[in-house]
């Protein structure tokens, strides 16, 4: 057996087989979470270390919540945000955070991430048992086959399945050299008629499916492994932040929120922006790492690089004035990051930096290798470099540094 230190740290939940009912599902959060839990319930902060922050990762990583579905997603943050001010929800499943230490006579500084995950929903039960679905989000269609995944029944439950398509054994010529269709991939649960799909294993159509992914963490390489982290790892990022400045005075005020639905549009950020009402944003994104797919000399997110700061996506131009900010306060702090130019792709900055007066906005992104599929690979020293930038960038923002881009 390799040394111990070789092998892989992992946090996990919701790693049971067996189909388990929303309730069951809060009741583990509650468990697992308990600690950080019972601190703040005691009026003590949780301690943000390392150990902590990759259990928190892990946590809203593995919580099951395509865009629409979000309810596991904020019932994991939930718990690491208790003490850091006033918590509310909407009814959309956009989680707010407004800091304890704000007075309301200050600029607003919104800290957004979303909450949501590329995932699917059940269009239709075919005869021999199997279920059609549809995307939530943008998936490239030969990636979706072939994996586990979670479908939710009438009760609430999250049951096992598999993405399948015809195996080649059974496809002629053409259908091998044809791209691959939406309507040629099902989920299959292991029922064998359509009836036994709806009286045994609970299906109908509408519900949510989710990749069946556990996060896992090598300390030897500082790699993370797991789903979702476009972009639970940007909710993650909003709490260490507002953790690590707990108690500090700043002269704006700070309203966190995960937004739910950015996967198909950008819409809860529509609405949180409506809400809080910023005078200035960061975007935390998961975004998508470059280094495996493109020449040497284009590459600009790079995992173990820092974290990367966009100049232009298919729907904002980051405000030029804050992105030039950030970058020189990065180099002048020995902040590792890389900025990027992006001809395609958006984030929530889309919505909130149009939101009435307009708003600058930058995005802080942590790199992941294969966004947008089952699996991601993140480096914890990114996540950490995210945290540090945006934290620097709070302690020195005023009414007149803002008014200044």
């Amino acid at each position: 057996m390799k040394n111990k230190r070789d092998r892989l740290f992992f946090t996990q939940l919701f790693v049971s087989q067996a189909p388990q009912s929303s309730q069951d599902r809060r009741a583990e959060l509650e468990v697992l979470l308990a600690v950080p839990s019972a601190q703040s319930a005691c009026g003590m902060e949780i301690r943000m270390d390392k150990k902590t922050t990759l259990e928190m990762i892990a946590a809203i990583s593995n919580a099951n919540g395509t865009s629409g579905f979000e309810d596991e997603v904020v019932a994991a943050i939930r718990p690491y945000a208790e003490g850091l001010g006033e918590i509310t929800e909407d009814c959309m499943r956009n989680l707010y955070i407004r800091r304890k230490e704000n007075n309301g006579k200050r600029p607003v500084v919104q800290l957004d991430a979303h909450s949501d995950e590329v995932g699917f929903m059940v269009q239709a039960i075919c005869p021999n048992g199997t279920l059609r679905i549809i995307q939530l989000g943008g998936w490239v269609n030969h990636n979706i086959p072939a994996h586990k995944v979670w479908v939710r029944n009438r009760f609430g439950e999250y049951i096992p399945g598999i993405t399948a398509s015809k195996p080649p054994h059974f496809m002629t010529e053409q259908e091998r050299k044809a791209p691959l269709d939406m309507k040629d991939i099902t989920v299959d649960v292991g029922a064998v008629s359509k009836e036994e799909a709806i009286e045994k294993f609970g299906i109908r159509i509408g519900e949510p499916v989710v990749p069946d992914v556990t996060f896992t963490y090598s300390e030897t390489t500082d790699l993370m492994v797991g789903k979702s982290f476009d972009c639970r790892l940007g909710c993650a990022a909003i709490l260490k932040t507002m953790h690590n400045l707990a108690g500090q005075e700043l002269d704006v005020d700070i309203v966190g929120a995960c937004a739910a639905q950015e996967e198909v549009g950008v819409r809860g950020a529509t609405v949180t922006a409506q809400v809080i009402k910023p005078d200035i944003a960061i975007v935390f994104e998961g975004c998508p790492a470059d280094d495996t797919c493109v020449e040497p000399y284009m590459v600009q997110t790079a995992i173990k690089r820092g974290p990367m700061l966009r100049h232009i996506d298919a729907r904002m131009i980051t405000n030029p004035r804050y992105q030039r900010y950030a970058l020189d306060l990065a180099e002048k702090l020995g902040i590792p990051v890389q900025d990027a130019v992006r001809s395609g792709g958006a984030t929530n900055g889309a919505a909130i930096h149009l939101t009435e007066k307009a708003v600058p906005v930058i995005v802080i992104g942590v790199p992941v290798r294969y966004a947008h599929t089952h699996y991601g690979i993140s480096a914890y020293a990114d996540f950490d470099n995210a945290v540090k930038l945006a934290c620097e960038i709070l302690k020195r923002l005023d009414e007149e540094q803002i008014r200044s881009f």
